[in-house]
């Protein structure tokens, strides 16, 4: 799979979410400062894109995480959500923690991240971290429009145990 097509269905993905899913306490994003797309970035997000304004930090972290995701799992799940919380200056030290399911203590105590009271994935606010148990090192992935990504893009959440949806608040 191409990055032309990672990014296409990263940017599909945003776009069809459903409406009203930012709530402010519940996001970063700033519908104050939300902006169109400009053109080179427009194609990007799918033909519907021009309707909707975009926090400037949502389209840096689509393009992110468009760019580096996969088809299919690496098994690295934890290690590109956090270079992609990095890369989009969510956190300002890379975590340190080696298992997926040890992100959810990590990023409320030492980045500020809050657990939301939501428990279904579809309705996770975009861009939230959702953090998964179960057996193994567990499951981490960012919530999108159309889906969740992570080391690979799904259409599905996880099937593992969901341990919370984590959001960052604004400052």
């Amino acid at each position: 799979m191409t990055n032309k097509i990672r990014i296409c269905l990263i940017a599909v993905a945003f776009i069809l979410s459903a409406p009203g899913i930012f709530a402010a306490e519940k996001s970063l994003y700033e519908p104050k400062t939300a902006q169109k797309l400009d053109l080179h970035k427009l194609s990007f997000f799918g033909p519907q894109a021009s309707k909707f304004k975009y926090d400037a930090r949502m389209i840096h972290a689509a393009e992110i995480a468009s760019a580096r995701a996969r088809s299919h799992s690496t098994s690295r799940c934890w290690h590109y959500v956090k270079d992609a919380l990095l890369a989009a200056k969510i956190v300002e030290t890379r975590p340190t923690t080696g298992y997926a399911k040890e992100a959810a203590a990590e990023l409320t105590t030492d980045y500020g991240f809050r657990k939301i009271k939501e428990t279904n994935p579809y309705n996770a606010p975009l861009g939230s971290v959702l953090v998964y148990g179960g057996k193994g090192a567990g499951h981490v992935e960012f919530r999108t429009r159309l889906g969740f990504v992570s080391d690979f893009v799904s259409l599905k959440p996880s099937p593992r145990p969901l341990i919370g949806i984590y959001v960052k608040p604004r400052a």
